[in-house]
């Protein structure tokens, strides 16, 4: 699987994996087995209409009023349901924006109308090809949408990013850790918990000193509590107020 990192706005880079071809045609077959099985529904519904009403046009009429939905499956779905139909949400899966922006229903009808050449045209051979020979897995409605179907299966949590578990009741420490900016906190964040899962206090020593050179502190606290607190406080005034 290929890897695909997303700078969100709040410029915190989040690493997803795009899913398979392969996952991506057991998802499309859950979801048609899922219209399968609503098309029965409907027919047994047709079934029924037939014994009230003696007009065919009539019964006809309502069971393709009753198959509407089924056309419009996938769009409502990715709309209703954050980029995910009932496949995806089993396989773990959903669509994003390429940019890390939120997915707007254009982008969807614009996947959903390119269904069309992708799937239903050519017996999804176009959607197959445009997939395998894409960089980031995209077909044809992808590409044209600037989206891209990604795992949820282990999506970034908070250790990932520069953001911080702060309580409500939290009390910050350092009023001026917002001299810092996003790209400072990420890289002192991920420097210290290698050094704190490694024990290796020389290179704590030097982040905590470098940052207090920063932020002149002058504080009395330990290197791990320093810089934890400092990670905490920047979150707190960035995050909560």
């Amino acid at each position: 699987m290929n890897n695909l990192q997303i700078n969100t706005t709040q410029n915190v880079y989040l690493n997803y994996t795009i899913v398979s071809l392969g996952e991506r045609i057991l998802a499309f077959f859950i979801d048609a087995f899922i219209l399968y099985l609503y098309s029965i529904l409907v027919n047994l519904v047709g079934d029924a209409i037939g014994y009230v009403y003696d007009d065919r046009w009539t019964q006809r009429g309502l069971v393709a009023l009753i198959l509407l939905p089924a056309m419009f499956y996938s769009l409502l779905m990715h709309s209703i349901f954050d980029g995910r139909t009932v496949g995806k949400m089993l396989l773990k899966m959903r669509v994003v924006k390429v940019d890390g922006s939120p997915v707007h229903w254009s982008n969807y009808l614009v996947r959903w109308m390119l269904r069309l050449v992708d799937i239903w045209l050519f017996i999804g051979s176009i959607g197959i090809l445009t997939i395998l020979f894409s960089e980031k897995r995209q077909r044809l409605g992808d590409t044209a949408a600037g989206t891209v179907v990604i795992s949820t299966k282990n999506e970034t949590t908070v250790f990932h990013t520069i953001l911080e578990e702060v309580e409500d009741t939290y009390v910050p420490v350092f009023t001026n850790v917002t001299l810092m900016t996003d790209r400072d906190i990420r890289l002192i964040k991920e420097t210290f918990n290698l050094a704190k899962r490694s024990n290796d206090f020389k290179t704590l020593r030097a982040l905590r000193d470098k940052v207090d050179s920063i932020l002149q502190t002058n504080s009395n606290l330990y290197d791990m509590a320093y810089l934890d607190t400092v990670l905490k406080d920047y979150n707190y005034f960035t995050q909560k107020v």
